[in-house]
């Protein structure tokens, strides 16, 4: 009897990229290359699960394996992305019973989707085909967000590199700004992401250290902002300072529970389409403190930024993207591999298991012992658990002064299906 030839992969990217999501994309596709005798070929969905639906293929082996190595020092999402999310199986069957058209058509039996909390939901999904339309897939989710949001996993991949990018930014404006503070701006404020939760505000408070003393306020989602206060503790230390570094996320809410930046507008997954809060921000303080001021958003720099990118967050990128891979081999379903810290000094961690349902729809917000009594700072507890994951250096090759990053072929795989699909 002929031996069965092993089911094909697929892998795709999903939500916001960050510096290290191609390395987690490194990790799926090298380990499945060492298990050819169970894993056939990966396809990648061109733009996320949009690729699947239409049956927009990449063929992931017509790459060398040194550009599929070079994956792990580029920034961004090497096969694209997207922002969309499947709606129920009682809302929208005609998307299932496409995805299940597209993997028979090119024997699939592996899904890998590499995203945040909306991924996982679409992932969860995905693991329920066999048991909803009796076709056998397993779904692995393979973590990954710049929010730090997601629960179980100690930390996620993509949030250190931006940590350390805030952390940097604000510690260098800092001294830019404490610089000209006699004749000139007195305050400083950068605008992070972080719509629910503050984990990359916070960041921004480990510029200032023992070493280093820097006047710094965060403000959180966590925290509603209160205006009078928060002008207090700004005329405060630029009197003692002769200057002030602000940290605000884009998600502050004021008393009234809306955000400070909600000008009305959806993004694809109805959520507010916030941004521009910092303006918002130094326009109080010119009309309140009369301070002279700059402001600076971060937006796309600060999860781009694969040249400074954590080497503690490379390594756990590329780690969950192997251990998903690991994980379908041996048979896993609707699990994510989430980070566990066993030890902080020395700083050491492990993979585990999660059940996806357990992660789906579900988001980690600061913890209250994490914030400072006043709002507006971060505490011991917070530092000891931000700093390992900014640790390290892992710069990519440089080329006449400049990161060199991969641009992959992606073949397209050739359409087996006669009927289009438009999502």
């Amino acid at each position: 009897m002929p031996k069965s030839r092993p089911k094909n992969a697929f892998y795709a990217q999903s939500g916001g990229v960050t510096a290290v999501i191609n390395a987690s994309a490194s990790g799926v596709i090298e380990t499945a290359r060492k298990h050819k005798n169970k894993i056939g070929k990966v396809y990648a969905g061109r733009n996320g699960i949009i690729g699947a639906l239409t049956e927009d293929l990449i063929d992931t082996s017509r790459e060398t394996p040194r550009a599929i190595a070079a994956l792990r020092h580029t920034p961004s999402g090497a096969f694209g992305s997207c922002r969309y999310k499947l709606k129920s199986l009682e809302e929208n069957r005609r998307e299932y019973q496409r995805l299940i058209e597209v993997f028979a058509a090119h024997d699939i039996g592996y899904f890998f989707y590499n995203g945040g909390g909306d991924s996982a939901d679409t992932c969860l999904k995905v693991s329920q085909l066999s048991e909803t339309m009796g076709y056998p897939i397993q779904a692995i989710h393979v973590p990954k967000t710049v929010d730090n949001d997601l629960p179980i996993t100690d930390n996620c991949p993509g949030f250190g590199s931006v940590a350390k990018y805030i952390a940097v930014s604000t510690r260098e404006a800092s001294f830019d700004v404490a610089s000209m503070a006699k004749t000139s701006t007195k305050v400083f404020i950068i605008e992070v992401m972080g719509r629910h939760a503050g984990w990359i505000a916070a960041a921004g408070g480990l510029a200032s250290s023992a070493d280093t003393e820097i006047p710094i306020l965060i403000l959180f989602p966590e925290v509603r902002f209160d205006r009078k206060k928060f002008m207090q503790k700004v005329d405060q230390l630029v009197k003692k300072h002769g200057y002030v570094s602000v940290v605000v996320s884009e998600g502050v809410k004021g008393p009234d529970d809306k955000f400070l930046s909600d000008q009305g507008l959806k993004d694809a997954f109805g959520h507010a389409q916030l941004g521009g809060v910092a303006p918002v921000v130094a326009n109080m303080v010119k009309q309140d403190l009369d301070l002279k001021y700059h402001w600076a958003v971060a937006d796309y720099l600060q999860r781009a930024a694969r040249h400074i990118a954590s080497k503690t967050d490379v390594d756990q990128a590329y780690a969950v993207g192997r251990q998903a891979v690991r994980m379908a081999l041996k048979g896993d379903n609707a699990v994510m591999p989430a980070i566990k810290r066993v030890s902080n000094q020395p700083y050491k961690w492990k993979i585990e298991k999660a059940p996806l349902h357990k992660v789906a729809n579900v988001e980690k917000m600061m913890p209250k012992n994490f914030i400072t009594r006043d709002g507006f700072g971060i505490t011991d507890k917070c530092r000891e658990y931000l700093t390992p994951l900014i640790k390290g250096e892992d710069y990519p090759p440089y080329k006449n002064g400049m990161p060199q990053y991969i641009r992959l072929k992606n073949a397209p795989v050739k359409k087996k299906l006669k009927s289009r699909f438009t999502p």
